[in-house]
């Protein structure tokens, strides 16, 4: 075995005593912070997210969105603290959301996307600015949020760089920084440290011997067994390795689960009421794992609305906005609201018009940050016209982001507790941008 993979063993050892301990010493955790990405797959059409409803600026709305304009008296109105001459309303479906707007939870990230380095709608008409490649495409505009990777071919995400600089200052804590509980994502994907899977309802089992003829622990130990077999090669013990690891979380997180507080708030129904379900009792024990900083990730997919939009956006966002809002509640419930911060990111935004029935693939979207430190109760960055052919505008609707998804990441690092020089290791390209902290975080 490797020094690493003894290391997180060993860890996990460790972590495994402190389960034993008494509530008094498991008090003494105090500095705990957690990120939790809400990854909306597909392309969330944000323009029919947060609508504005000032009659002039929702006159171009109407216009530019055509048949896929919602009406003007459905929208729920939010009041931002700075106001930019414009107001604006969230989606009708999103009542969960609009009381957390209005109490200062909630915040707006307008027109955000990713860029290579700051560019205009004229740059990019005359073909004079570097741009993300493949825009439009799903797959490479997901792997432009998650790893900030621009026109370079990096193999690891930003929150699983930071995971590498963070640990080695975490003594004591069980379970990796990241955790996935929809499966691996290349946000997560590191050098040095690894993210763990868990599944909506706990760790996913390593023991895949048949039940029928291995029960209990004798499934265990034909499992471990297997696992201490000698490899042959690199990526046989490389495998391995990896077993015993995820065998060892599994049993960790399963017993501090099994002691989990019951929880009063009531998560919607849903793949993501049960992720973030699942989300909120791991950070119920935190304590017993002696977390000090985590960084989940969540995803829902639907969001490639090319047909039936209106039909199945009440149900989108609906849901979006109730799950955040019972997440919300359960963070309040366990009195760490204030040291939990969650996010929403996308593949893209899409098109201002409509192609008949729905929207295409665009740039430029709004993403929504909830939590107990967030600076609520307003927009951030620079809402755009969402006339077509307006200054944002480079074909359809489809805008160029004015706020860089390396600002963003940025100034949830900087809440999280990274310095100023590892943001910069974490985000190479940063120094491009005007803007390190973008003041959604208090």
């Amino acid at each position: 075995m490797d020094r690493r993979s003894f290391i997180a063993l060993a860890s996990a050892s460790a972590a495994a005593g402190a389960l034993g301990r008494s509530s008094a010493s498991l008090a003494a955790t105090t500095d705990f912070k957690a990120l939790v990405c809400v990854f909306l797959y597909g392309g969330n059409d944000s323009f029919n997210m947060v609508v504005p409803r000032s009659d002039a600026q929702y006159a171009d709305y109407a216009a530019s969105r055509q048949n896929l304009a919602l009406p003007q008296a459905s929208l729920l109105p939010i009041t931002a603290a700075t106001p930019d001459g414009a107001l604006y309303g969230l989606h009708p479906s999103m009542a969960s959301l609009q009381s957390r707007f209005a109490a200062g939870r909630l915040a707006v990230l307008a027109n955000a996307g990713p860029l290579v380095q700051p560019v205009t709608r004229a740059q990019v008409l005359a073909g004079s600015a570097a741009l993300p490649p493949q825009l439009f495409s799903h797959i490479d505009q997901q792997l432009q949020w998650q790893t900030l990777r621009g026109t370079g071919n990096t193999t690891t995400g930003w929150a699983g760089r930071a995971a590498d600089l963070l640990t080695s200052t975490l003594a004591g804590q069980a379970l990796p920084v990241n955790i996935s509980i929809t499966g691996t994502v290349p946000l997560q994907a590191a050098a040095l440290t690894a993210a763990y899977a868990v599944g909506d309802q706990g760790p996913v089992s390593e023991f895949v011997l048949d039940p029928a003829v291995f029960n209990g622990a004798a499934r265990r130990n034909a499992v471990l067994a297997l696992l201490g077999t000698q490899a042959a090669t690199p990526y046989g013990r490389a495998l391995r390795q990896t077993r015993q690891r995820a065998l060892a979380y599994g049993e960790l997180t399963s017993a501090a689960l099994a002691a989990a507080p019951a929880l009063a708030t009531a998560f919607p129904a849903g793949t993501l009421g049960s992720q973030l379900a699942m989300v909120a009792r791991l950070v119920s024990v935190r304590q017993a794992l002696g977390m000090q900083r985590q960084l989940f990730v969540v995803g829902v997919g639907g969001f490639d609305t090319h047909d039936g939009q209106l039909t199945a956006q009440p149900q989108l966002l609906g849901g979006l906005s109730d799950g955040l809002a019972a997440f919300d509640a359960a963070m309040t419930e366990l009195g760490v609201d204030r040291q939990v911060t969650t996010f929403t990111l996308s593949d893209f935004g899409r098109t201002l018009t409509s192609n008949g029935d729905g929207t295409d693939h665009g740039w430029g979207g709004h993403q929504l940050v909830l939590g107990g430190t967030v600076r609520g109760g307003d927009i951030y960055g620079t809402m755009p016209s969402l006339a077509l052919g307006g200054p944002d505008d480079i074909d359809a609707g489809r805008m160029v982001p004015t706020t860089a998804a390396q600002e963003y990441a940025a100034t949830l690092l900087r809440w999280f507790g990274l310095a100023e020089a590892d943001i910069d290791r974490v985000i190479p390209d940063l120094g491009r941008f005007a803007r390190r902290d973008l003041g959604f975080m208090a």
